[in-house]
């Protein structure tokens, strides 16, 4: 991002001027120019040079997240950051919630890859990879320390993790819309449309959100 010499010495001013009134163990440092961005707190926000999406603090990039999380996150980021329209991204999350409850979401895309890290049999909760993971030895596969295991949440009544099946053994069965809507899309995207101002029944119900779309 090409800064006009005059803001950066303005900015060098400033900075100087505030440290002049700060103790002498702490200095404000400038961390860089951005063309756009938005702050929860100092500690979590998000902003963008040019094609480079910089999250602090708001990322919640997890190991037990599926693919179809992940990607809308950072759809959502970009939709924020690069096009400058919260709408577009309220609008993302709604259509990709609709295609869950549609069943038109790819199995590999709700996948849940987990890392086994002691034996099945030595767990004391039974959590849904280690569910998983003994259906897929009931079925002769082998499984221990370190084996990955791959599974969809399925629908039905019986707690979440015994629904947990591997992806090897979906045929015939169903994911769980309402799963991957509360526990995965939801979560991944929430904090960040909520510091823009959007709350999550504005977005399940379809209501308008006004107080910062006319300022990006």
């Amino acid at each position: 991002m090409s800064i006009p010499p005059k803001i950066e010495e303005r900015v060098t001013e400033l900075l100087s001027s505030i440290n002049e009134n700060l103790p002498e163990d702490m200095e404000l440092e400038l961390e860089g120019y951005y063309d756009r961005g938005f702050f929860v707190t100092k500690k979590r926000y998000a902003v963008i040079d040019e094609d480079t999406i910089v999250v602090k603090g708001l990322e919640l990039v997890r190991r037990d997240w599926a693919p179809v999380a992940k990607q809308t996150q950072h759809e959502v980021l970009e939709a924020i950051l690069k096009d400058g329209s919260p709408k577009k991204a309220k609008t993302i999350v709604k259509d990709v919630i609709t295609k869950l409850k549609n069943g038109a979401i790819p199995l590999e895309n709700l996948m849940i890859h987990t890392k086994l890290t002691k034996k099945p049999e030595n767990y004391k909760h039974m959590t849904p990879h280690v569910v998983a993971a003994e259906k897929l030895r009931l079925h002769g596969q082998k499984v221990t320390t370190g084996t990955i295991i791959s599974y969809v949440i399925t629908k039905g009544n019986t707690p979440i993790s015994k629904r947990a099946e591997p992806i090897e053994y979906m045929e015939g069965k169903e994911y769980d819309p309402e799963y991957y809507i509360e526990n995965q899309v939801l979560p991944a995207t929430l904090r960040i449309l909520e510091a823009i101002g959007y709350s999550e029944e504005q977005i399940m119900n379809n209501e308008k959100q006004t107080s910062l779309d006319s300022f990006f």
